[in-house]
């Protein structure tokens, strides 16, 4: 995955924050915002709740195999992977469920508005 992929400045994650379009449960919640990119950008933000830095970095690469092995059905916008303290002990299978289906909610309302 190309780190042209990703949010980096603080600014640019809080005002997709701020924007408050959001989708999530108890272990993730993920906030988007439209992009100006003909690709879709991602952050990752996660606690010190949730465990050590080992836990931490294992839980963001895992999220980063996830969006790189789905991108294709990642639909053009911006969004923000907040990470939740529930979301430790779960097994990758379960994360990447959760993590496209929490996408899906958005590409499903992205189609609706081209329609439109």
């Amino acid at each position: 995955m190309k780190k042209v992929y990703r949010i980096k400045k603080n600014s640019e994650i809080d005002a997709i924050i701020q924007n408050k379009k959001s989708s999530g449960d108890r272990r993730f919640v993920i906030y988007t915002a439209h992009s100006q990119n003909e690709h879709f950008r991602f952050a990752i933000s996660i606690g010190k709740k949730y465990g050590g830095a080992v836990e931490r970095n294992k839980i963001k690469r895992q999220l980063r195999m996830i969006i790189n092995n789905h991108s294709k059905d990642i639909p053009s916008f911006d969004f923000v992977i907040v990470v939740k303290k529930d979301a430790s002990g779960l097994s990758f299978a379960e994360i990447e469920a959760n993590i496209l289906k929490q996408l899906s909610k958005f590409k499903k309302t992205e189609q609706s508005n081209e329609k439109s």
